[in-house]
């Protein structure tokens, strides 16, 4: 294990939006700067971080300084060109890895490796064409869900096949990209994990959330979830189990199905992710602080909770309803983004819930 980061050491975070922007909060607070490296102009995190860099991720000039700036590097979302990651790890580690990363990119991957723990995933199989899709069909059935194997998020990349008539127009909908036919799941409800893993192996997860999404986002987190005692600790240890199998190091998002046979891992994301927001006023240590702990070779922070909170994210035209949130007991935390957009997150509110 190589040792902790100093203080004012910086850590490079590979996009900017309100992901890095929050890891720039908390790196702030723990005396560490932040480089953001975002494509994009005037990204969220700009307005927090110590640096940010605006080039392509095809910029190898730019890639390379942004690299030789940063003592560790760290990312926001998953969809990152393989080859700047080439380039970056010859400069300096990454965190986490790149097992990690390549195996959240490809869902069919990511299924594979799930199954391989002994977990229990929707049934799926692999799609390129037509006729690969007719014999998924005819071994899974209808209704099934069919999605592109990269890129896909916020219900993105994704097309319901509700009978076998419906294959055709879904893979003209994804654009015939590589795919798989996930068998749908009778489930009660979808919980969330938020996990975390140090260098040196150590492990803290945070209580289970229960998720409700609402057009293929997430709408809230509700914390506690309603588990049973022995779901809460089944999830919590399928989380772990993600975690050190995949050696990693860094915050993670488990997605969690609720069934009468048992806990479904739906998918991971190796990140801090938007379930977690809750940490932020139900926690000492919110995700992101447990983040940059992680990454920056420091002790996990005690990840207990202290209240019950419900994460409402602001979505689009939710922010008609700011002046009315700002006068309540709510939580607000703004991203920054100037232009609102259908089916933009803007911001997010965490409700105390009191007994």
């Amino acid at each position: 294990m190589t040792s902790p980061l100093p203080i004012g050491a910086t850590i490079g975070i590979l996009g900017g939006g309100q992901l890095g922007r929050m890891l720039s909060v908390a790196a702030a607070r723990l005396g560490l700067r932040t480089h953001i490296f975002e494509p994009g102009a005037m990204p969220p995190a700009g307005d927090v971080a110590h640096k940010v860099t605006t080039a392509s991720y095809d910029d190898s000039v730019a890639l390379t300084a942004f690299g030789q700036s940063v003592d560790v590097i760290t990312y926001e979302f998953e969809n990152i060109p393989t080859s700047a990651l080439d380039l970056l790890e010859t400069l300096r580690p990454i965190h986490p890895g790149r097992t990690a990363l390549a195996t959240s990119q490809d869902r069919l991957t990511e299924k594979t490796f799930l199954q391989g723990l002994g977990l229990q995933t929707a049934p799926f199989a692999d799609v390129s064409d037509m006729d690969t899709l007719t014999a998924a069909l005819s071994e899974i059935g209808a209704p099934a869900i069919l999605k592109t194997r990269r890129m896909g998020y916020d219900g993105k990349g994704q097309a319901r096949i509700m009978a076998a008539d419906d294959a055709a127009s879904a893979l003209t909908d994804i654009a015939r990209a590589p795919a798989i036919l996930e068998g749908f799941i009778n489930f009660s409800h979808e919980v969330s994990v938020i996990g975390a893993r140090g260098p040196d192996g150590s492990v803290a997860c945070y209580d289970p959330g229960e998720n409700v999404h609402e057009a293929g986002i997430l709408r809230t987190t509700t914390v506690p979830a309603r588990l049973n005692p022995t779901q809460r600790t089944d999830a919590v240890l399928i989380a772990a189990r993600i975690l050190n199998a995949l050696d990693y190091v860094g915050v993670m998002g488990v997605e969690l199905f609720v069934t009468p046979q048992g806990l479904i891992v739906n998918e991971i994301a190796p990140r801090v992710h938007n379930s977690g927001h809750w940490t932020q006023n139900g926690c000492a240590i919110d995700q992101f602080e447990q983040h940059i702990r992680a990454v920056a070779g420091w002790p996990l922070g005690d990840g207990s909770r202290h209240a019950d909170v419900v994460m409402e994210n602001l979505i689009g035209d939710d922010m008609d309803r700011l002046p009315a949130l700002a006068k309540t007991d709510v939580s607000l935390h703004l991203y920054g983004k100037a232009e609102v957009k259908p089916g933009r997150k803007m911001g997010h509110v965490n409700r105390i819930v009191k007994s």
